[in-house]
């Protein structure tokens, strides 16, 4: 793609609170949830709180003129399927809470791998978070999905 500036860094990040909290609470959550409690409803939550924060980031330029700048945050979230990588999108992630996330991914999740997703669930994400991890990955660079103006690339954890 020739139409965005791309940059890539790469941080190293603690994640041994996150992964304590995780521990502490994951049966509790389970229970009173019914939906597991994994790190991705921490990094969702995190990126919205980050893109109400810096708005540019979670806006629009539409040929290179107009930006149009979101009051919600869609976060497309990629989940394996069988033949490949999909990203539904998690609508107005900035009024769900963990619980709320976890569910949502779960049953996107299960779509995706069902075939079972609309177009509409696909389409109108204002954010991208990537999860390489899962597949051992340790370090790639994400291709941002065009109108978004940014990625997050996850990885080993």
């Amino acid at each position: 793609q020739n139409t965005n500036a791309l940059l890539t860094t790469y941080n190293e990040v603690d994640m041994s609170n996150l992964m304590d909290l995780r521990n502490q609470f994951k049966d509790a959550f389970l229970e009173k949830h019914g939906a597991k409690l994994g790190f991705m409803s921490a990094f969702v939550k995190a990126s919205a709180t980050a893109l109400k924060d810096i708005p540019s980031v979670n806006a629009t330029i539409f040929d290179n003129e107009e930006t149009v700048y979101y009051d919600y945050v869609d976060i497309s979230v990629a989940v394996g399927t069988p033949k490949g990588l999909v990203t539904p999108v998690l609508r107005d992630v900035q009024t769900m809470n963990f619980a709320d996330i976890e569910k949502e991914i779960a049953s996107l999740g299960k779509q995706a791998r069902d075939g079972t997703l609309a177009i509409d669930q696909l389409a109108g994400g204002t954010f991208t978070i990537s999860n390489g991890g899962v597949y051992g990955s340790l370090l790639s660079s994400p291709i941002v999905n065009p109108p978004q103006s940014a990625i997050l690339g996850m990885h080993g954890i």
